[in-house]
């Protein structure tokens, strides 16, 4: 089975035109696609087969005056018929050698505490666990 990794861009977004529908969690807006891509701190990875893209990871850089520049694993998705076959793990694997070239010194990454397939792979990747509370609101409702 050959699964290629591709960093996506303004030029090659066009990628997503084909992909299987449960690796993101609503339908792709072009719009918004293509705002994400244009920022620098953005990395947007897909892994394509056949022509389809059934796996991907979203993450984003944070720059910080008083501690390590973090790369935050925003979202990761891969398809039902593709999971367990080391995807998302070269997924992973090829955005931290992203992150590493643009100066990140950790990584971080969350998931619902009842999502039991993800929270077994992160620890398979001997990342820490650790509690916290968050809180999430609509802007335009607060102003």
């Amino acid at each position: 089975m050959t699964i290629e990794i591709i960093q996506l861009g303004e030029s090659n977004m066009d990628i997503l035109n084909q992909y299987d529908e449960d690796i993101f969690d609503e339908k792709i807006d072009a719009g918004r696609l293509a705002a994400m891509l244009k920022e620098e701190n953005n990395i947007l990875l897909a892994a394509v087969h056949e022509g389809v893209v059934i796996g991907q990871v979203l993450a984003v850089i944070h720059r910080h005056p008083d501690k390590p520049t973090e790369l935050y694993i925003d979202d990761l998705g891969v398809s039902e018929k593709f999971q367990r076959r080391g995807v998302a793990t070269r997924l992973l694997e090829q955005m931290y050698i992203i992150g590493v070239e643009r100066g990140c010194e950790e990584v971080w990454v969350a998931t619902e505490p009842d999502n039991e397939p993800a929270i077994k792979f992160y620890d398979s990747l001997n990342l820490i666990a650790r509690k916290v509370i968050v809180f999430e609101g609509n802007l335009s409702s607060n102003a």
